[in-house]
């Protein structure tokens, strides 16, 4: 890979220096050139009146509905709107899957968060359409160098050329490009506000892959910044990534360790890179044979449930009440009139809705399972005060997370299963990490658990749902743990105790072996119902948790 350090500036008009090399990823004719907009397709700059004239179109927007707000009053809050606005998306080049503000979030949260309740919402009603007419009023476009040959000579290599850009008007850009005549030239157009994330979430570039019938490798990808798209690019594991100077190209916000494979000055020194690149080889049918049969190795990651698996447990209504009694004069000392009964009859209201709401699984877009998990304050104000009055659910909200933590510990004591222990040293020995993947309400209280028993130690990861946001059969967990594993989850083993909600999760994370124990929280009518069911059947049934060891130490350890 050619680094910028590297690379000598290019002369004139943007085409390359004789002496610089063209790198190995760029020789190869991309099934698809995707392009930023700005700082590529056109250079933006700002128009010295900008502001004022956006202020002005604001106040005729805002007159209509009533609002005299004046101008200069509104510019004030426009300038300092831009300008949180651009800290915003700096922060969000820093993370991992940025998502895009939504027109109302621009006008309610940055451009016009100092003015008058009226005066945003008014803003935010037509927030899409405001965006549309500042974009033109803020910034003058003009079309970069060498772009308009660029695209025509994609459209005669049959090249399909996206446009993947960053942007509060996608609606916008579309008119420029419409306006410059290129948008004939260009098959696809994805644009942040329209998408909902942003770069350098790099789903932008593989969305846009995936529309021109292609995937991110073999595809050029042609940005401006470093934090944002060569960022974007490296994510998506595009096949090369080309930086066309702007003033963004060498004052990224923060320091960036990814490399392009070629910076240039303007885009006409794409156009013969394009040109002299060979097509791409189509590869031959695959042969396919029956595949040598492999022997079973052992896993490189081990899921387990908690509740059911790790730890047995035996309810304490006991220490409920004591909870409820204590909880009930905590409550009364902050004003709020409420009976021991009457708050006992809440939590059992409480749980009741939280049951119903662990039985309303969905089933999303790809056909997997989806289950959120209600939020601390979710349970406690909404489900456990939503008979109360305002002031002592305002209370319970205040202070749910304690209590989340104060009820898991109360309702139950838990134990280690027999194996458990054993199961957990051996893996530590032989070097296979350990994830928790439990379905609670209080993962705080399942760590607990877990130091008290004298096991966390040998843990490597814990994901409880309370704290991801989605519970099981929802495979996000299992996700998230072998994530934090860095194991694919093919490699590895998850065990739990209930086939309608560990199998699920585990077949749709595509979990290589998915394992049931007995033993665990479902009874054994339960538990045989649920494994007759079609889609509950797992890889491995086993009577206890030292079968689980044994198993695994039959595995072939290469």
């Amino acid at each position: 890979m050619t680094t910028t350090d590297q690379l000598a500036p290019v002369e004139g008009p943007g085409a390359l220096s004789p002496t610089t090399p063209v790198p190995p990823s760029l020789e190869v004719r991309p099934a698809a050139l995707l392009l930023d907009f700005g700082g590529v397709v056109v250079e933006t700059v700002k128009r010295p009146d900008g502001v004022t004239a956006a202020a002005a179109v604001l106040h005729g927007t805002l007159a209509g509905a009533g609002h005299d707000v004046a101008p200069a009053r509104l510019a004030e809050s426009l300038t300092a709107g831009l300008a949180s606005l651009k800290h915003w998306k700096h922060a969000m080049s820093r993370t991992q899957a940025p998502r895009e503000l939504t027109h109302r979030e621009l006008w309610e949260d940055f451009l016009l968060a100092d003015q008058p309740d009226a005066v945003r919402a008014t803003a935010a009603g037509d927030g899409a359409g405001l965006m549309a007419v500042l974009n033109g009023l803020l910034s003058h476009h003009q079309v970069r160098p060498g772009v308009l040959d660029l695209l025509t000579l994609a459209d005669q290599l049959g090249v399909p050329v996206g446009i993947v850009s960053n942007a509060h008007s996608g609606r916008a850009h579309r008119d420029l490009m419409r306006h410059h005549g290129l948008a004939h030239l260009v098959a696809v157009q994805l644009y942040s506000d329209e998408v909902g994330i942003r770069k350098p979430h790099p789903d932008m570039i593989r969305r846009a892959a995936t529309a021109l019938g292609t995937v991110a490798e073999h595809c050029w990808y042609v940005g401006d910044t470093r934090d944002r798209d060569l960022v974007a690019g490296r994510r998506a594991g595009v096949g090369a990534v080309v930086l066309t100077r702007s003033k963004h190209t060498d004052s990224p916000p923060f320091a960036v360790q990814e490399v392009a494979d070629l910076v240039l000055e303007t885009p006409e020194g794409l156009v013969p890179l394009l040109a002299g690149s060979r097509p791409r080889a189509v590869e031959p049918a695959e042969v396919l044979e029956p595949p040598a049969p492999r022997p079973v190795r052992r896993p490189r990651g081990l899921l387990l449930d908690q509740g059911g698996v790790l730890t047995a447990s035996t309810k304490t209504p006991a220490a409920v009440d004591t909870f409820v009694t204590r909880l009930a004069a905590r409550l009364r000392r902050a004003g709020h009139a409420l009976t021991d009964e009457e708050l006992r009859a809440a939590l059992r209201l409480g749980r009741e809705a939280y049951a119903e709401h662990k039985q309303r699984d969905a089933v999303g877009p790809a056909g997997l399972p989806v289950a959120h998990e209600v939020t601390h304050r979710e349970f406690w104000g909404g489900m456990v005060g939503s008979n109360l009055a305002l002031g002592p659910r305002a209370w319970l909200e205040a202070e749910a997370s304690s209590l989340a933590f104060e009820y898991a510990q109360a309702k139950s004591r838990a134990w280690l299963r027999e194996g458990v222990e054993e199961l957990l040293t051996w893996c530590r020995e032989v070097g296979m990490p350990v994830a928790i993947v439990s379905n609670t309400i209080c993962g705080r209280s399942g760590r607990r658990r877990l130091v008290d028993a004298g096991v966390d130690h040998l843990v490597g990861a814990h994901l409880y749902s309370d704290e991801v946001g989605r519970r099981k059969p929802d495979p996000e967990l299992v996700h998230e743990a072998t994530r934090a594993l860095g194991v694919d989850p093919a490699d590895c083993w998850f065990v739990g105790d209930k086939p309608w909600r560990d199998v699920v999760a585990g077949r749709a994370a595509g979990v290589g072996s998915v394992v049931v124990v007995r033993g665990g929280a479902p009874a054994p009518e339960a538990l045989a119902a649920g494994l007759d069911a079609p889609g509950h059947e797992p890889d491995l049934l086993v009577a206890d948790m030292h079968a689980v060891r044994t198993a695994l130490q039959a595995l072939d350890p290469a």
